[in-house]
């Protein structure tokens, strides 16, 4: 059989490269796409190569970001745009294979195995697309070439821009082994620090381990883990018209001042219960499980998340899950500065389910029409038309609608393990 040849596609620094190509001139000046910082959703979003010079990194505050270069151009970010672009890029992936993956609005996968004849190996494909999407939309990509979609996903990262690297069952020892654990593709921070108390410190560390092992200490996500560094990870690029599983569903956001107590956290907290709810029910899902996403002011994250005997899909449940949550994972006092919330473990509306002894399942239906009525009335008359009278206490805090927040699409590790972006 022969060895599968999958690109990872990624769009160098997509969003300030979409700002440079409308405005050419910003290419010579530090520049970075970010929110508001008056309003406090002063988070770096994406960066050019000079403010990468400048020690500019995403996801750190504005005020962070200007203190490291005073100088730098700041641009509130336009996802509509960054949307279109992503799609004209996509559609131009798609003439060359009907297995393209969407990863993220910049990034995709594409199995290129069966293209040979039509248009060359794999790495003569990569060239081809590197050129037509740099002279037709504008904009350079870095592409990985491997024989697995993690390879290919690590391989894309290793230069950047306009990278070209392939990764092969012969050479990706000498490559990837070296390198710091924390490259290895689905490992975060707080996973990092869990590997180093084990003295896994590096990709070829964590390949050499026992798998029973790995799985007593880090359970499914341990030999999961372990299958990636050792390159047998084998799962499919999703055909183009193949539906992605949606594991979850959720809303967060960055509060417009840090939060000090339970009472402004649940402020925060209710219209995105209700936006979860929402979308849930357009989808016809409901969850047996509900995660609180917190970070602190030191931006710090952490999560909590606990199942329910019954699934649900109403605003109000999944808000005294998420309350819950809130009083076992955080103490009044310590600033919180955004939070989330998601539901996980989904099924479809119609299941089946055990009914409760101790549930009013009248009551659950009430709530449910009367759910459905506000989502009418805002679908008809906007978001704001209809509120909770406690969201009127602070509106500089609540006037938020999380109906127009950027929903981040479920990408392949979340449907490994159902882990947060």
């Amino acid at each position: 059989m022969r060895e599968r040849e999958i690109l990872h596609c990624d769009i160098n620094y997509c969003y300030a490269q979409i700002e440079e190509n409308r405005q050419p001139q910003l290419k010579r000046v530090p520049l970075a796409v970010g929110g508001s910082a008056q309003e406090r959703r002063g988070i770096i979003l994406a960066k050019n190569p000079l403010a990468a010079q400048s020690g500019v990194k995403t996801g750190e505050t504005l005020q962070e970001a200007l203190g490291k270069c005073p100088s730098l151009h700041i641009v509130p970010p336009d996802f509509d745009r960054y949307r279109w672009y992503g799609e004209q890029v996509k559609k131009l992936y798609r003439g060359y294979s009907d297995q393209v993956e969407d990863y993220g609005l910049d990034e995709a996968w594409l199995d290129v195995t069966g293209c040979r004849r039509l248009w060359g190996s794999g790495w003569q494909i990569a060239h081809q697309i590197q050129r037509q999407v740099e002279k037709q939309i504008g904009l350079t990509i870095s592409v990985g070439l491997s024989y697995n979609k993690v390879f290919a996903k690590m391989a894309s990262d290793l230069i950047k821009p306009k990278g070209l690297v392939q990764i092969t069952r012969q050479n990706f020892q000498q490559v990837l082994y070296p390198l710091p654990v924390s490259h290895l593709f689905y490992v975060g921070e707080a996973t990092r620090r869990k590997l180093a108390v084990y003295g896994i410190r590096t990709i070829g560390d964590l390949a050499r381990q026992d798998e029973e092992k790995m799985r007593q200490r880090f359970g499914r996500t341990g030999v999961m883990l372990l299958c990636f560094a050792r390159g047998e990870e084998d799962s499919e690029v999703a055909s183009g018209d193949a539906p992605t599983p949606v594991c979850s569903i959720g809303h967060s956001i960055t509060a417009i001042h840090d939060l000090h107590d339970a009472a402004q956290a649940v402020l925060v907290l209710r219209p995105l219960a209700e936006a979860v709810a929402l979308r849930l029910r357009r989808q016809n899902k409901k969850g047996y499980g509900i995660a609180l996403s917190l970070r602190d002011g030191q931006l710090r994250r952490w999560s909590l998340r606990r199942k329910r005997p019954r699934p649900t899909q109403l605003a109000i449940e999944i808000l005294q899950e998420a309350q819950a949550l809130l009083e076992r994972g955080w103490s009044s006092g310590q600033p919180l500065r955004s939070l989330g919330i998601s539901v996980f473990d989904l099924v479809d509306e119609d299941s089946e389910e055990q009914l409760s002894l101790f549930e009013d399942e009248t009551a659950r239906q009430k709530q449910r029409r009367l759910e459905e009525t506000i989502d009418l009335i805002r679908e008809r008359f906007g978001y704001h038309r209809i509120r909770h009278c406690d969201l009127l206490l602070d509106e500089a805090l609540t006037g938020f609608n999380p109906l127009d927040s950027t929903v981040h699409p479920t990408g392949w590790r979340k449907r490994a393990e159902g882990k947060q972006k």
